[in-house]
């Protein structure tokens, strides 16, 4: 098991030990000490030992909650994420330790972030959050510049976690790590972003040409990144993954290509 003490002068966040199991088909085994608490997004968990209590909470599950508004306002950012008004609490109320699992929902990686490590702070794509120690709030991060929002492809309003413990998060195929230094720009499909850090500016690009736009299979637009900081990407987005499946059930056209499915009858798949 991986664990780092909690930070000094730390009082909400729950100092949690975990192991990642696996390949392609991860899980993440937490190790919880009596008391302590992990929270999670529905239908996430894979197993727990007995001793660990269940608790569903209306908003993020965040200790800092601050009472039955910070709860709902809580719940408010989670609606506009598209997520549930709800998370799970589970919390180990016996008297040693116990394990609890939370298995990644399709072929990928699970990515551990000690927030302390990184300011206390990360951006992620909505649906990449997996669990984090509680104490840990998940919140949205609206992205300031207009193209992003209506063309950012996987949704202009990213999540926002804060704290200094532990998250997990889901990236899609393999994962990969780049560190920009300040001004270096990284253009990315924007279904292949993870999360990076605050300090990386984010925007939204028309790819070019109009032959490049129509014939490119690659969308209309890509996502710009300019360090300085970290960033994570995923080789298979779901939304990709999800596509093809759906294209050769003979269901859709060619992914991000307007001209797709006119593509195929060309080709002489009239199927």
């Amino acid at each position: 098991m991986n664990s780092l003490p909690p930070p000094v002068g730390s009082t909400v966040m729950h100092a949690i030990d975990y192991k990642v199991h696996g390949a392609e088909m991860q899980f993440v085994e937490i190790e919880l000490d009596p008391n302590e608490a992990v929270v999670a997004e529905a239908g996430g968990m894979m197993f727990m030992d007995d001793g660990i209590a269940m608790e569903t909470v209306f908003g993020d599950g965040s200790a800092r909650s601050g009472g039955f508004l910070g709860s709902l306002l809580g719940a408010g950012k989670r609606l506009l994420t598209g997520e549930s008004l709800f998370m799970t609490v589970f919390q180990n109320q016996g008297m040693g330790k116990r394990r609890v699992a939370f298995a990644a929902p399709y072929p990928g990686k699970i990515l551990p972030v000690h927030l302390a490590d990184l300011g206390g702070e990360l951006i992620a794509q909505k649906d990449s959050f997996l669990c984090a120690a509680k104490g840990v709030s998940v919140g949205i991060a609206f992205q300031k510049k207009i193209g992003a929002g209506f063309f950012g492809g996987e949704g202009f309003i990213m999540q926002r976690l804060t704290g200094d413990g532990w998250a997990f998060v889901h990236a899609g195929g393999t994962l990969h790590e780049r560190t920009l230094s300040p001004g270096e720009v990284l253009r990315v499909d924007t279904g292949c972003i993870v999360a990076f850090q605050p300090t990386v500016a984010y925007d939204i690009q028309f790819v070019g040409g109009i032959k490049s736009a129509l014939f490119g299979g690659e969308g209309l637009f890509f996502a710009t990144l300019r360090g300085p900081g970290r960033v994570w990407l995923q080789s298979l987005p779901f939304s990709r993954l999800a596509g093809r499946i759906y294209a050769a059930a003979g269901g859709g056209r060619e992914e991000g290509s307007m001209l797709g499915g006119l593509g195929r009858v060309l080709d002489g798949d009239n199927s």
